[in-house]
């Protein structure tokens, strides 16, 4: 009498984990492993760049073992998208609007906003990896700005990439990295 009953259950569980599956990533243009997507992966824990031209990206699928953590083992610098400490997955650009890579609709962004005269600058900013902790400095760098370092403070190395970054919503370090960084804020 219980047996016909743990059948049915194992059919519902069954499908009900493929209606899962298929729910937990729908089919979209530009996200899939199809098209305008990219895999890439930390082979061995060790660095791995691959190489596009996007000011930013988004991890879609994870194809690794190892947690993928952004900004602490993936990132997108102006050298690419970079996968660090066996991460690995397939990866978007994000920000794509209608037209493709950009802000959107519009000649400045979604509803044609634009920053007010003055917002391009160059700036100073200190940022340190305390207890070589992960730690994001928040500063609005644009769509075509630029960091650099300016001087290092900490004994640890200060490599891009891998302990220090930047992407528009600011500059982050890790493991120890500690500098003032030349921030070019730029709208275009």
């Amino acid at each position: 009498m219980f047996k016909p009953v743990a059948v049915a259950a194992g059919m519902i569980a069954g499908g009900f984990l493929l209606a899962t599956a298929a729910d937990a990533q729908p089919p979209r243009p530009g996200a899939g492993p199809d098209r305008d997507s990219v895999r890439c992966e930390s082979k061995d824990y060790r660095l791995n760049r691959c190489n596009v031209d996007w000011r930013d990206g988004r991890l879609v699928r994870q194809t690794s073992s190892s947690r993928c953590v952004r900004g602490q083992n993936w990132g997108v610098d102006r050298r690419g998208l970079w996968v660090d400490r066996g991460c690995g997955g397939v990866f978007v650009e994000a920000g794509r609007g209608p037209g493709g890579p950009g802000p959107g609709p519009g000649p400045g962004g979604p509803g044609g906003w634009q920053p007010g005269p003055g917002w391009d600058g160059d700036f100073r900013l200190t940022c340190q990896s305390n207890d070589f902790r992960y730690r994001m400095c928040q500063i609005d760098i644009g769509p075509g700005g630029r960091v650099r370092i300016e001087r290092q403070l900490s004994e640890t190395a200060c490599i891009e990439g891998r302990t220090w970054g930047f992407n528009r919503a600011g500059v982050w370090v890790d493991r120890g990295c500690a500098a003032v960084f030349g921030v070019d804020r730029r709208w275009r």
